[in-house]
């Protein structure tokens, strides 16, 4: 049986990690200040279903197997960076592309819907193979071999309650300024900065080598 103490010495953690500065952190601010808060919600639900994934596979071993892969973790670093280099990319283009104010009331100016603002968060945390090494290394402090599922699933749902308060307030943050990103200059910088971010990210990890 999982304690308390446990539990809170673990979902802190998790909140460590997740406030460190990342392609998860760049994904929700740049869609919350594109697109507004109901998709940078979205993205942030989509990061934090992402971990739910990947404290789930930590505590039954599949982690485990991908970092023990050369194989497996080198697919998934190739996916995950070029996603991110994808990503960096659209983010570039849009702050050289030239445009007058941004209407707030046109309710996704990326023309991307919730869903797919999900699934953008979704994919930028699960095809990060960083991630996996991670939760690899912190699950099992706290779970042992014996551990019972219902222990597993407490420690899969604090990390996703976890994750998504944090990025939650990233993106209602973040939207509330929304009238300023309005403005081009300010838009264009934001996609430049992000944008940047996400390459320079995408490189790290297409470059990254297990420990």
């Amino acid at each position: 049986m999982t304690s308390i103490t446990q539990i809170a010495a673990f979902g802190g953690v998790v909140m460590l990690g997740a406030m460190s500065p990342g392609p998860d952190f760049a994904v929700v601010v740049r869609r919350s200040a594109v697109s507004g808060r109901l998709h940078g919600m979205a993205t942030a639900a989509g990061v934090s279903a992402g971990v739910f994934v990947w404290v789930m596979a930590a505590a039954t071993g599949v982690a485990a197997l991908l970092a023990a892969s050369a194989a497996a973790f080198t697919v998934v670093k190739v996916v995950g960076a070029a996603y991110l280099l994808y990503l960096g990319a659209r983010a570039l283009r849009a702050a050289f592309r030239k445009g007058g104010p941004v209407e707030l009331d046109l309710p996704d100016p990326g023309k991307k819907s919730p869903w797919a603002a999900f699934g953008e968060g979704f994919l930028t945390n699960v095809l990060n193979p960083k991630a996996a090494l991670f939760f690899v290394a912190l699950v099992p402090q706290f779970l042992s071999a014996q551990a019972a599922p219902s222990d597993t699933l407490v420690l899969s749902v604090i990390a996703l309650a976890g994750t998504v308060v944090w990025f939650l307030l990233v993106a209602n943050v973040v939207s509330a300024l929304r009238r300023a990103f309005t403005r081009p200059a300010v838009r264009r910088a934001v996609d430049g900065l992000t944008g940047t971010a996400l390459v320079a990210l995408g490189i790290n990890l297409a470059t990254a080598t297990r420990p």
